[in-house]
């Protein structure tokens, strides 16, 4: 049974910078595609990165254009951790973000994704 586990998250000034941390367990995590999604208050679950396991050549990294430069995901496969270094943080940035796990080639779409945490809280004020 995988199980992911989410930390890191928390309250930050706008400009300011947090991690996450995503700790996996129940699976092989280096063959597994990671990702991060999050959920503001009311809308849907969206895509915000992801990157791919060692059966692509190397961690091949995707962003959504509202993160793209300020975000960076990483994989840890010693530790079974997949970390999102978030920087110059904007309050529209505020949502609850959830780490995804599946075996496929990572997807942007929510539906594609097999295993999920619980989430994280990230707030960040003006």
């Amino acid at each position: 049974q995988v199980q992911l586990a989410e930390s890191g998250g928390g309250l930050v000034q706008a400009g300011g910078s947090l991690r996450l941390s995503c700790t996996a367990s129940g699976l092989t995590f280096s063959h597994y595609s990671m990702g991060w999604f999050r959920q503001a208050p009311g809308k849907e679950r969206d895509f915000v990165a992801t990157i791919t396991s060692i059966s692509w050549n190397g961690a091949r990294t995707s962003y959504a254009d509202s993160v793209k430069g300020r975000f960076t995901i990483s994989r840890d496969n010693a530790r079974n951790t997949v970390y999102l270094q978030m920087t110059s943080l904007k309050p529209e940035d505020t949502a609850v973000y959830y780490c995804a796990a599946d075996a496929k080639y990572p997807s942007r779409s929510t539906e594609d994704w097999g295993s999920w945490g619980q989430g994280t809280q990230v707030t960040v004020s003006s």
